[in-house]
């Protein structure tokens, strides 16, 4: 019980950052995404199953408080959360580099799942200004804030095992 409250606790402190401190922080309306680099570091550490749970939680918050269209954040955590959570069996779970250097492959593969699922709903999409105006902002806010979400998830996971 008190590990889903300290997560709890966790999510909802990165998400308050994220839609409060860090729209003060953007690029053309492109900013930072917390609940992505939360989601693919506790795959990271964890698994595919806590992964692709992370991913369902972070992505529903994301969906159900953007006014976006509704599932696609799910959906596309719940995918990389799949993806990057089978591949950490593969990594040391002390090692920094591969959480840090994926995190804009996260971001890549979040904004072409998101691309994908719109063009399948019917809008068309300028896939050149896309990437350009949207895609290199985003891949670079992911990737300055990496190693710290990443030292904190890691962190926590630690503290937590410990006193848990």
């Amino acid at each position: 019980m008190k590990m889903v409250v300290s997560w709890t606790i966790i999510i909802v402190l990165m998400y308050t950052a994220q839609t409060s401190l860090f729209t003060f922080v953007d690029y053309g309306g492109v900013s930072v995404n917390l609940m992505l680099l939360l989601m693919v570091s506790v795959a990271f550490i964890h698994g595919w199953q806590p992964g692709v749970g992370m991913g369902f939680i972070t992505g529903m918050l994301q969906d159900l408080t953007t006014g976006g269209y509704f599932g696609c954040a799910t959906f596309s955590y719940m995918v990389i959360g799949f993806l990057f959570g089978k591949f950490s069996v593969h990594v040391f779970k002390d090692q920094f580099f591969f959480p840090v250097l994926s995190a804009p492959l996260a971001a890549c593969l979040h904004f072409f799942i998101t691309l994908i699922l719109i063009f399948l709903i019917g809008y068309r999409i300028n896939f050149v200004y896309a990437v350009q105006t949207n895609l290199i902002p985003f891949v670079c806010f992911q990737l300055f804030l990496a190693w710290p979400v990443h030292k904190l998830v890691y962190d926590f996971d630690k503290f937590a095992k410990r006193h848990g």
